[in-house]
């Protein structure tokens, strides 16, 4: 995370808002943004990598591929995956980014999978990593207190002891979109004077569809892999969800008679740092995961995509 914080007290000094607000609306009180000069998603992606190979050991010449799950890369092109292979020196690896709004990570996590299981390759890192701050309007008091900037990396490895994903389920619905998106930069729309003018350049979203779109999507899959397992809710150390709004996590697991105790939440610290939550959460949780953990991850983004990964642990935190 960025070392800058953006407080709530600190947005009420940008927009008509208010800390009690804004707490009971979505949960926040804060969120990272980063303001090193220059500094732009990859940064972040280079600095999450960097603690992974340090706690690991892993060295860049063994990575196979990166991916990155991100709506906020440097450039259209070329991939972040690609900056960030370079800036490291990982020689060997190829990489690229997945589009996949707040679902970039568990949609990455899912990808980088198929390649460890295939046996093509032995070190797969998928990050999940967004700069937020880069596409908000601080003067749009609805999209501005929701978002921060974050990334985070796992490292993936085969596995012959029944450890790592089980089961998963993605879903895609593209009439969504015109709920949750960004107007313009795009071929669909080119930017333009007009469109800079227009603020068309950030997040425009319409919160009470996507709100109820987002319980049932996360809450519906969930209960599809659990069906399909014959697993219930006691089977389950952890829930994972994307940390939307913290209204919605609650609903999530009221819709699943899920135990909020056993629902990772740090929406309160972070705010929604798109493709980086999940591994966020992951982060700070990690001593309290033991091996043979079963761990549901689940998302929600915009477009509309979602899903849910059921993992077991492969090691003690």
């Amino acid at each position: 995370m960025p070392e800058n914080i953006l407080s709530n007290k600190d947005l009420e000094k940008m927009v008509d808002t208010n800390d009690e607000w804004i707490k009971s609306r979505t949960g926040i009180e804060e969120r990272r943004i980063l303001k090193k000069k220059g500094a732009a998603t990859s940064y972040m992606c280079v600095k999450a990598m960097e603690g992974l190979m340090a706690k690991t050991g892993l060295r860049p010449d063994e990575i196979d591929l990166l991916i990155v799950g991100t709506v906020t890369e440097d450039y259209h092109f070329p991939d972040t995956a690609n900056l960030v292979l370079h800036e490291i020196g990982a020689k060997n690896a190829f990489g690229y980014d997945i589009h996949a709004a707040c679902s970039g990570f568990l949609f990455s996590l899912a990808t980088g999978a198929q390649f460890i299981s295939s046996g093509l390759y032995k070190k797969v890192v998928v990050i999940g990593a967004d700069m937020m701050s880069s596409i908000v309007d601080y003067t749009d008091r609805k999209t501005c207190i929701l978002f921060g900037d974050a990334a985070g990396a796992v490292l993936l490895e085969p596995d012959t002891d029944g450890y790592g994903i089980q089961d998963m389920e993605l879903k895609g619905d593209g009439s969504g979109a015109k709920y949750l998106h960004m107007k313009a930069g795009g071929s669909k729309r080119r930017p333009s004077l007009e469109t800079i003018k227009n603020k068309e350049h950030v997040v425009y979203q319409e919160g009470r569809p996507v709100f109820k779109a987002a319980i049932h999507g996360m809450s519906s899959v969930i209960k599809e892999i659990l069906q399909r397992q014959e697993m219930t809710n006691d089977d389950i150390k952890w829930l994972v969800p994307h940390q939307a709004n913290l209204r919605i996590l609650q609903s999530v697991a009221k819709a699943l008679d899920f135990p909020i105790e056993k629902v990772m939440i740090n929406i309160q610290k972070y705010g929604n740092t798109t493709s980086a939550t999940i591994p966020l959460c992951l982060w700070e949780w990690e001593d309290k995961l033991k091996r043979g953990d079963n761990v549901i991850l689940t998302s929600f983004g915009g477009g509309f995509t979602w899903g849910a990964i059921l993992l077991r642990w492969g090691y003690d935190g």
